[in-house]
């Protein structure tokens, strides 16, 4: 999930924006210029752990250059996956001093006892900040929203599909579909169920009976269950569906190049990428520094330009074009449609739904 969801990301907005960033080599690699991977550097170095690629170019012109220009503090990114900070925590030589990754994935460690709880005392920029309280838990803070959605090809169908219930009914909204594996990512339950009728607000906890009764209905509909962030972007641009969840930005280029692919944000299931700090990390004190500066609104408006996803504080928002909210799941008109992964219940449900998802597709 964690490696596949940021590096599958979009194209950039802007093409030449980012030419200076490094680019990641590898798991575990070192994606600076320090000559060292692990955390304990000196007051004036941080180690940070992201998934890498686009995403990490543009943190490190929106955030971490800029961090690193007002406080003289170096960041090196690494980008290692949760398994592997988790076994050095527990090995009690962690290698990184802040990460980087979804709540989803700090919810995990939370339970594995691996992240130091967070004094949001300490972060300046998130009081009064109107941050929603389900990013700012106990063991995290968020810093950008990404979500699931639904895109569709115009030409294919007569009427413009306004909700999950229009993408399931195949009779007046005919071709045939495409939804995600839960081997890339959470099984898309929540869908069903919105085209069911269950309201945005009753979601959970899910009805997975429900939930997979509904996917039976469409299942003779679904051409592909894609299971690479690419592929249903591919899928659309060769009009083999008509419409497809995806991972929002990812049939930008589509759009850009003049087909006829548009998207639908009702519906749509948003997820948080936050900081989370590991047990025994060395130095927390630059960690809590950049993570306040990434909480400034002027940060946050700059990072959504580069890369779409949603800023967490509201103030943000002002300072984005309508083009550029247009794109981004915390804009104010797309955060009304809606709604926000419970990974408290995913965390708790996830291996047994997935389990169920798996014997489901092989029957």
């Amino acid at each position: 999930m964690e490696a596949n969801r940021i590096g599958r990301r979009t194209v950039l907005r802007t093409a030449g924006a980012l030419a200076a960033a490094t680019a990641v080599t590898g798991c575990g690699t070192l994606m600076g210029n320090s000559e060292s991977r692990g955390s304990g550097g000196g007051k004036n170095r941080l180690v940070v752990s992201n998934s890498g690629g686009t995403y990490n170019d543009a943190l490190t012109k929106a955030i971490y250059e800029p961090f690193t220009k007002e406080t003289g503090i170096t960041v090196t990114t690494v980008n290692y996956q949760s398994a592997q900070i988790i076994a050095q925590v527990k090995q009690g030589r962690p290698q990184v001093d802040l990460m980087d990754n979804s709540l989803l994935i700090f919810q995990k460690m939370v339970g594995q006892e691996c992240l130091e709880p967070i004094d949001h005392d300490r972060l300046k920029s998130a009081k009064g900040a109107g941050i929603a309280e389900h990013n700012l838990p106990e063991h995290a803070v968020g810093k950008n929203v990404w979500a699931s959605l639904m895109a569709y090809r115009t030409d294919s169908l007569k009427r413009v599909p306004k909700s999950w219930a229009d993408f399931w009914n195949t009779d007046a909204f005919s071709g045939s579909r495409s939804l995600q594996s839960a081997e890339v990512d959470l099984p898309e339950l929540e869908f069903a169920l919105l085209a069911d009728g269950v309201p945005l607000d009753k979601l959970y906890p899910l009805d997975v009976d429900r939930a997979f009764r509904a996917m039976s209905r469409i299942r003779g509909d679904v051409k592909k269950f894609w299971n690479t962030g690419a592929l249903p972007a591919v899928l659309l641009g060769r009009k083999e569906v008509v419409a497809t969840s995806l991972w929002g930005g990812r049939a930008d280029e589509l759009i850009k190049q003049g087909q006829p692919v548009a998207y639908q944000w009702n519906g749509a299931r948003r997820m948080t990428n936050g900081w989370g700090i590991p047990k025994g990390a060395d130095n927390t004190d630059a960690a809590y520094k950049l993570i306040d500066f990434s909480l400034r609104p002027e940060v946050q408006a700059a990072f959504a330009k580069l890369f779409p996803h949603g800023p967490v504080v509201p103030a943000a928002t002002k300072l984005l074009s309508e083009d550029v909210l247009a794109t981004l799941p915390t804009s104010p008109q797309n955060l009304k449609t809606g709604f926000d992964a419970d990974v408290a219940w995913w965390e708790k449900n996830r291996d047994a739904v997935t389990k169920r998802w798996q014997e489901w597709a092989d029957a």
